[in-house]
């Protein structure tokens, strides 16, 4: 594989203005502090908002020589979207719900129809909602129990500040309840009076559970429930029989759930057990009985039951297993379902109540991803479920519970063609520096040859107990047919071999994971998949923070590196308390401001601290100036510092999305164009053609 020449303009320059601040005995140098704008949420600072912008016209002028190539990768894409695409319908409670765009929507609109026939009637028109907005995105949606009312909440700049409002299905019209800067669940009463929800507090922490009536003011709405752990996260819900709502609270390694009665919401809250630090668990219920999923005893999670009455007093119904990672279960009437992974792959077992027999639901290949799709109602004879592998197209099933059949329903289409004869897939391990096993999916065409030339895009994320399903993408096609492999590396702070795997890359461990990307990387060199400098790689988020620590740790392997939204300044955002996630993130990463040991292990793979002189690879680097996650200034300042001490000429871009937040564009087109400016950088710098190979 040839590199090609660099051809760019100047890039801006961010001025260095002293800053530093004394931690631990430490002094830290931080001469881009500046671009923090200290009015944040509002970013007013004149300088700030010009350096932005500045990288934003470098970003358009760097990639206007390969518009062509983006526009063509775009239009491959889209090609691959069915415009008038619809989901499959599905039966709740008296009528059928689903969703359709149409040809050249950038939103949904959302129908039902009766079960007992009539029209079809539509409950809510996105394309409208979002007319006029640069951003729009649909959070919460509950229609009330007997179907007159839709309540939902819109977010229309991406702060994650959700408007709810209501409309009456029956009339049409739009009620005069708004609650601004919810961050909920929205759950109904069963008497369809009113609803619980979250607020937002003005660290975009959702601390409490809020109760509205229809028709009051918001001003006289009850607080059912206030967490006083600023680390702690509040989230309302539904058991799956729909007489008990759920008040959930808790951070990265701990939980409690509270219960309300559905028909009496001001009731006193039941508590299920108190937290316990450590101790994760959630609740379904059946006939009085609570079915609680917990860590208690195994990261590999068990089953638990309790009587309502005593919800305390657990007795154990299916004990953790070293081989079987129980991720989810859901009760129906007359059977419950549970989920989880055995050696990494998806697994649903349907058990009965009378005998707790297991009966797992067969798939076909050798890698794929598995799980129950939208089952709304409580009484049902068959699941639905959703399928798919790296070479086989998203299908939706339902599954015949009295006969085993798997009947299929859709099957993603691909208006443009795809041929899944014309690809393979992979599944094997690498074994990481420490001797762990790390598996690795792939896909590539069949006519990629394995001799070491060809290019090879490799993806992950590594945090939260987040497993990177290896499934299918059309997107991903545009770098198979020009010549690359594909790899997910399933490297260690994920959650793909159990919890115990995302235990192992999380705080005092954190290391593992970026050992572990490098190692695959280099396990895939060694089975001849590609060569050093061959490799593109991309991560978002906490994976931007993963591809921060790569390049500064083993640059010669990447040929190109896109970082989105990246946690990159993980020092500094984990000593700032202030900011919306801080408090609710030291369970994840540690508490720099009291622990000495978790200050220098932070310091010293923090990305934006680690930068030195030496050699990068070409890197693109995108933010977004309303995300409340990764604020806009951690890609701001690494593009800064990383200008500052680089020492090669291969480009860097760094693009600030000014009206959007976490997310980037939220329409389904213009998310693509994001998508194909990526893919763009990443074929650029890596040298390939820009035509597919059965076109070259």
């Amino acid at each position: 594989m040839t590199k090609l020449p660099q051809s760019s303009p100047k890039p801006p320059v961010a001025q260095q203005r002293p800053y530093s601040y004394e931690c631990h005995g430490y002094k830290v140098e931080d001469p881009w502090f500046w671009l923090k704008d200290p009015a944040y949420p509002k970013v007013e600072d004149k300088d700030v908002l010009a350096y932005l912008n500045a990288e934003n016209s470098y970003f358009e002028t760097a990639m206007q020589p390969h518009k062509a190539l983006t526009d063509t990768i775009f239009q491959e894409m889209k090609g691959r979207i069915k415009e008038d695409d619809s989901s499959v319908p599905q039966k709740d409670g008296d009528w059928t719900y689903w969703r359709e765009f149409e040809t050249g929507a950038q939103y949904r609109k959302w129908y039902r129809r009766p079960i007992a026939g009539g029209e079809a009637q539509l409950i809510l028109d996105e394309p409208a909602l979002a007319a006029g907005k640069d951003y729009f995105r649909l959070g919460a949606i509950s229609v009330s129990p007997d179907g007159r009312y839709l309540a939902y909440a819109i977010d229309d700049n991406g702060s994650e500040r959700f408007e709810a409002r209501v409309r009456d299905l029956f009339t049409g019209e739009m009620l005069p309840d708004v609650i601004p800067g919810t961050l909920s669940s929205l759950v109904w009463t069963s008497d369809n009076r009113g609803f619980l929800y979250g607020l937002a507090n003005e660290n975009w922490r959702t601390d409490n559970a809020r109760l509205h009536w229809l028709g009051d003011p918001i001003e006289k709405d009850v607080e059912i429930f206030h967490e006083a752990d600023e680390g702690f996260r509040v989230g309302v819900g539904l058991t799956s029989s729909e007489k008990w709502i759920t008040i959930s609270s808790g951070d990265h390694v701990t939980s409690e759930i509270w219960l309300l009665p559905a028909h009496d919401p001001l009731a006193k809250p039941l508590l299920v057990s108190a937290r316990q630090v450590g101790r994760e668990y959630d609740v379904d219920e059946h006939e009085g009985t609570l079915f609680i999923h917990t860590n208690d005893t195994s990261p590999n999670f068990r089953l638990a039951t309790a009587s309502i009455d005593a919800p305390g007093e657990w007795q154990e119904l299916i004990p953790a297993s070293p081989h079987f990672y129980m991720t989810d279960v859901t009760n129906f009437k007359n059977f419950y379902v549970v989920e989880g992974r055995e050696d990494g792959l998806d697994q649903i077992e349907i058990r009965d109540y009378a005998t707790n027999t297991p009966k797992r639901i067969p798939f076909p290949e050798a890698s794929y991803v598995a799980g129950l799709d939208d089952n709304p109602d409580y009484d049902v004879t068959k699941l639905r479920v959703g399928y798919e592998s790296m070479v086989t197209p998203d299908t939706i099933y339902d599954y015949h519970l009295d006969s085993g059949e798997l009947e299929v329903l859709k099957v993603q289409e691909i208006p443009s063609g795809y041929d899944a004869s014309k690809y393979a897939t992979e599944r094997f391990h690498v074994t990481a520096r420490d001797g762990t096993e790390i598996p690795v999916s792939v896909v590539y065409a069949k006519s990629f040859k394995k001799d070491g030339k060809d290019p090879l895009h490799l993806y992950s994320y590594g945090a939260y107990g987040y497993a990177v399903p290896p499934g299918f993408s059309t997107n991903r096609l545009s770098l198979l047919d020009r010549g690359f492999a594909y790899a997910i590396a399933h490297i260690r702070g994920g959650d793909d071999l159990g919890q115990q795997w995302y235990l192992d890359g999380k705080l005092e461990k954190r290391t593992n994971t970026f050992n572990d990307f490098v190692d695959v990387a280099k396990g895939l060199i060694e089975r001849k998949f590609t060569s050093a400098g061959c490799i593109s790689i991309s991560g978002g988020s906490a994976g931007g923070e993963l591809m921060g620590a790569v390049a500064n740790s083993d640059p010669e392997l990447w040929g190109a590196v896109v970082a989105h939204v990246p946690f990159v300044d993980v020092l500094n955002t984990m000593l700032d308390e202030s900011l919306p996630l801080t408090p609710g993130e030291w369970p994840e990463w540690g508490n720099p401001i009291t622990d000495r040991a978790a200050f220098e292990l932070i310091r010293s793979y923090s990305p934006y601290d680690q930068v030195r002189a030496q050699a990068y690879p070409p890197m693109m680097l995108t933010g977004g100036l309303n995300d409340p996650r990764v604020t806009y200034w951690e890609p701001a300042k690494w593009a800064a510092k990383l200008r500052a001490m680089r020492t090669d000429d291969n480009i860097l871009l760094l693009k600030t999305n000014m009206g959007a937040g976490h997310g980037g564009k939220s329409g389904r087109f213009d998310s693509l164009e994001e998508d194909a400016e990526e893919m763009a950088f990443i074929l650029w710098q890596m040298g390939v053609a820009e035509s597919p190979l059965d076109q070259a």
